[in-house]
């Protein structure tokens, strides 16, 4: 939910700016202008950050700006590249150093959210735990601690978060908002693990707090809260206060909070309003979507235009200085030789910019054709899909808790679209490859590769490794989420121009009642389109082993 995050940017934004005070840090006029853009142009501050990252001989500041650009990713929804942008500001970081610790706090807090946002609830808890190691500072101890009680909640390992909630909830008396934001969740976690424990009394101390304060995005949760206390028991006062809930969250521009208080007012409203509140949930989830879609292509746009931009002026300096190496040779052997070179470069130098301009348009009428195939495949999926719920709805009397199942079975097909986005061929695909495979791995879980050099790349299709690239992040994704293993082992091998990749982890293996979900449904597709096998080693004694064969050409 959108107050979660708005919790942890204040321990993001705190950590980085507050904490900096004690240390004196460099800083450049690129970055001080990403600074102040960032509550009013994401996107310009978004590619300030990204300068800075790209350009900067500072590997504090670098740090710092991979920071900011991933505070931008969360907020838009783009928690796969947030995560990527924190890790890239880490590797610049030294623990050691004092200096490095207000942006070391800040990574592992912004990890913990989006690891949160991505249901990896033992990541955050994690991540959370890396982020106290490095905090100075109490309040913003309780602030980690009470996101942490949220991860384990969420867990559905109550007890532990009821622990962490008593552990804090008397340091926090002097902060009424702190103080009622912890005794809420509290009483949510008690009430969760005993439906007879009377969190009535408690929910409504913290409403009277928020009320008093004029916390709204407390009031937001108060109300949230207070709803599941009385779907069973008082659906009418649920209603209340789902329905304040909606009232709340739209004021405060939340679409998330919004539609979860939609799904409350569908499952509670009477039969002549559930219509309206669909209609509602409908543009609004579409509207959600394509802003987070249009987002992530915004930041892949910037990446690559910042990136573009330092390539062509490195070129240029050099060719300007073979240049200038070449004038000052013909003007020894004479006037005439000079100028004849002259209007050489000068012809070739036209050519090549008309060169330059026909790639540059030719890739912008590429990236269009790719968002409005985007555009077309949220259309057909998506938007055919609600009109036949909406269909049911109208001509079926399609009951709540099915109508809602849809519901949520149509928010997650939304997402597995993103799946399916091409991307340009890069200029080393083995380094790529090792970026990505680094990315997973960490003290936990150390991901070893073979046979990953840039021969075994060398006449490979480029489909073939536009295809891999998912894949392969498919197959870390559900190593890191479900194996639970510490050792990854990936051998790249090309025999016979057969692509062979092997993939071993020493996790728990595939369990009985395996079945294939969207990743890996969606990873066996790609195979199969390059004309591939995917194969699980179900006789493996331990972890899981996989086997991949692509033909190259």
């Amino acid at each position: 939910m959108k107050k979660v995050y708005f919790i942890v940017l204040i321990v993001s934004l705190y950590a980085c700016r507050e904490q900096r005070k004690p240390v004196p840090v460099r800083t450049e006029p690129d970055y001080e202008k990403a600074d102040s853009l960032m509550s009013s142009n994401t996107d310009s501050a978004f590619y300030y950050y990204n300068k800075v990252a790209t350009n900067s001989k500072d590997s504090l500041l670098i740090a710092r700006a991979y920071n900011g650009m991933a505070i931008i990713q969360t907020d838009a929804g783009d928690y796969f590249g947030s995560q990527q942008s924190l890790l890239l500001s880490l590797k610049y970081l030294d623990e050691t150093k004092e200096e490095n610790q207000y942006c070391l706090l800040s990574d592992y807090n912004e990890l913990g959210n989006t690891s949160l946002n991505l249901q990896n609830y033992d990541a955050a808890i994690n991540y959370y735990n890396l982020a106290l190691k490095f905090s100075k500072n109490q309040q913003l101890n309780r602030i980690a601690l009470n996101n942490m009680g949220v991860a384990y909640y969420k867990k559905g390992e109550f007890k532990q978060a009821i622990e962490i909630y008593r552990s804090i909830i008397d340091s926090t008396r002097k902060n009424r908002k702190e103080y009622a934001r912890v005794l809420s969740n509290m009483a949510k976690v008690l009430w969760l693990q005993n439906p007879d424990y009377r969190a009535l009394p408690d929910f409504q101390t913290a409403l009277r707090i928020r009320k008093a304060e004029k916390d709204d995005w407390g009031l937001n949760a108060s109300y949230s809260h207070l709803a599941d206390y009385y779907y069973k028991s008082y659906p009418d006062s649920a209603l209340s206060y789902a329905g304040k809930m909606y009232d709340i969250s739209r004021n405060l521009n939340s679409p998330d909070d919004e539609l979860e208080a939609l799904k409350k007012l569908i499952m509670l409203s009477r039969p002549e309003r559930v219509k309206m509140y669909f209609e509602r949930y409908r543009y609004l989830s579409d509207s959600v979507q394509a802003a987070r879609n249009t987002a992530k292509n915004q930041f892949a746009l910037i990446h690559f235009d910042v990136e573009k931009s330092k390539t062509d002026n490195l070129r240029l300096q050099k060719e300007n200085a073979e240049k200038n190496t070449q004038l000052l040779m013909q003007s020894m052997i004479g006037s005439l030789i000079f100028l004849l070179f002259i209007a050489v470069i000068i012809v070739s130098y036209r050519k090549n910019k008309k060169r330059q301009e026909r790639l540059k348009q030719e890739s912008e009428i590429a990236r269009r054709e790719e968002k409005l195939r985007a555009s077309k495949k949220v259309h057909d999926e998506i938007a055919n899909g609600l009109y036949r719920i909406m269909a049911e709805v109208q001509h079926n009397n399609l009951e709540k808790e099915k109508l809602l199942d849809k519901i949520d079975a149509l928010y997650e097909q939304s997402r597995d679209i993103s799946y399916e986005w091409k991307r340009e061929e890069p200029a080393d695909f083995s380094e790529t490859i090792n970026g990505l495979l680094n990315a997973f791995s960490s003290e936990e879980q150390k991901v070893t590769s073979s046979g990953n050099e840039a021969a075994l790349w060398a006449g490979v299709n480029n489909k073939v490794k536009q295809e891999l690239l998912p894949v392969l992040q498919e197959l870390m994704v559900n190593m890191q989420k479900h194996s639970g293993a510490g050792s990854v082992a990936i051998r790249f091998k090309k025999e016979h121009n057969i692509l062979q990749i092997h993939y071993a982890d020493d996790g728990k293996g595939l369990p009985e009642n395996f079945r294939k979900k969207n990743g890996l449904t969606s990873t066996g597709n790609r195979i199969v389109e390059l004309r591939g096998e995917f194969n699980f080693d179900i006789d493996s004694v331990k972890g899981l082993k996989i086997r991949i064969n692509i033909p190259i050409n």
